[in-house]
This record gives structure tokens, C-alpha cells and sequence, in this order.
């Protein structure tokens, strides 16, 4: 039985880290189609206060999302020094507003542990699991819990 524990089975995960509202994040690599410095959007009118804007990708109109905001945290007052995340979510791209890119983090399937449950809101629900890092705890982002898909009927 020992010989299963170290099994090459055990599942690798890999997650990009970032920081949103002074706090760790991750989100799984496959969801991440590339990562760029901020660049101005174009603001729309009557849009939820977590939606920035706009911006045009290579032809592409891709809404900006503060991720802070859309977590419960303060707004981020972009700076070039923040990034934007353009990812890629149930064949949807969306701009993910965030402080910085840390790293790419590569972990086995058992150090995730389950987040603890409190009171449901849309963001307590997107966190998915928590990964212990050294002497913090960085939270996995399930996008598409977080930024669920519109509602067809009213397209």
C-alpha cells in the first residue's frame, strides 16, 4: 500500500498565482491565455461596479473584470504596474484585473484542502479548494463559478 502513496498516479495540478486585494490567489493554467500589462479600457455604461470595461484584443472585445471587486474587496486603482489576466472560461474570454503574477505553482491533488464553508455568496462558492504555501494560504478561483455564463435567454 505504501507503493500507491507514491504512485507517479498522484495527480500534478499546476496554477498560475497572483495577488487581488492584498490576497493570494490561483487559478489553473489551462484557463490562462496570456498574461499583459494593463492597458486603459473603455468604459460602459450602467455595467456592475466588478466590470471595468473593455479593451480590443486583436479585434476581440474582451470585458475587464476587477477581480477584487468581484471578491468582495476594495476597487484597484490600476496602475501600470498591474496586469490583466485574459482567460479562457467555458469558451468565454474574459480580462482579469489583479495586483501581480507571482508564479507558477505546481502541486500534487492531496495538499489541496477543502475550503471551509461560511456564509454562501458568489464568491465564497468560486473558491474551490486551499493550497498551504509556506505561511500563507493560497486560494484556488474556480472561474466559472465566479463568472458564471449569461443567461442565453436574455441574449
Amino acid at each position: 500500500m505504501s507503493q500507491q502513496a507514491e504512485s507517479p498516479q498522484a495527480k500534478q495540478l499546476e496554477f498560475v498565482t497572483l495577488v487581488a486585494g492584498g490576497q493570494n490567489f490561483c487559478v489553473e493554467i489551462t484557463q490562462i491565455r496570456e498574461i499583459r500589462r494593463w492597458t486603459p479600457v473603455t468604459i460602459l455604461p450602467h455595467s456592475p461596479p466588478h466590470v471595468l470595461g473593455v479593451i480590443n484584443l486583436r479585434g476581440a472585445v474582451i470585458p475587464i473584470i476587477d477581480l477584487a471587486v468581484k471578491m468582495g474587496f476594495e476597487k484597484i486603482q490600476p496602475t501600470e504596474r498591474h496586469v490583466i489576466i485574459i482567460t479562457a472560461i467555458d469558451e468565454r474570454i474574459v480580462g482579469l484585473l489583479v495586483e501581480s503574477v507571482s508564479e507558477i505553482l505546481g502541486v500534487s491533488a492531496e495538499m489541496v484542502r477543502d475550503t471551509p464553508r461560511g456564509p454562501e455568496d458568489p464568491a465564497t462558492r468560486a473558491i474551490q479548494g486551499i493550497i498551504p504555501v509556506a505561511d500563507d494560504m493560497t486560494k484556488i478561483i474556480n472561474l466559472s463559478a465566479l463568472l458564471p455564463s449569461p443567461d442565453p435567454v436574455a441574449a
